[in-house]
């Protein structure tokens, strides 16, 4: 049951990064950057970089992290227990912290990458840790 504080970690970051963008969105369509039109499709105006790069990190937070959740829910679901599983679950949310941190101050690509794809890696390994308890806990080899 430990692994929910890292799933509520992730929720409060996509919370933060979430009131971050509304603000941004807000203020620049206030401050007339923007056209308040943009947002009826998202589409077909220039829009301020730190418009666009706030809402791609906001969307990149439902992307992979979802199989993060879908992991952590299996393995409450299943009641398992596993100090590395725990381990790569905090690992995963501050590499994601990280990422959103580079994302959304000086946005360096190879930066945000490195954080990124070891955070797809905890997440791959997450994964694999839980087909291999479900697997010894049936009985058969995985």
């Amino acid at each position: 049951m430990e692994v929910i504080y890292p799933m509520f970690a992730m929720v409060v970051l996509t919370a933060i990064v979430g009131g971050m963008t509304a603000y941004i969105r807000i203020s620049s369509a206030y401050s007339g950057k923007i056209n308040p039109k943009y947002f009826r499709l998202m589409a077909n105006y220039d829009i301020p970089e730190s418009v666009a790069k706030f809402g791609r990190n906001f969307n990149n937070l439902f992307e992979v992290p979802t199989l993060f959740y879908a992991a952590c829910l299996a393995y409450i679901a299943l009641n398992l227990t596993s100090t590395l599983f725990l381990l790569l679950a905090w690992l995963f949310v501050a590499l994601r912290v990280v990422h959103s941190l580079i994302h959304l101050t000086y946005n360096n690509p190879l930066h945000r990458f490195l954080p990124f794809f070891l955070s797809l890696l905890c997440v791959l390994s997450m994964w694999v840790q839980l087909v291999m308890q479900v697997g010894s806990l049936s009985g058969q080899n995985v």
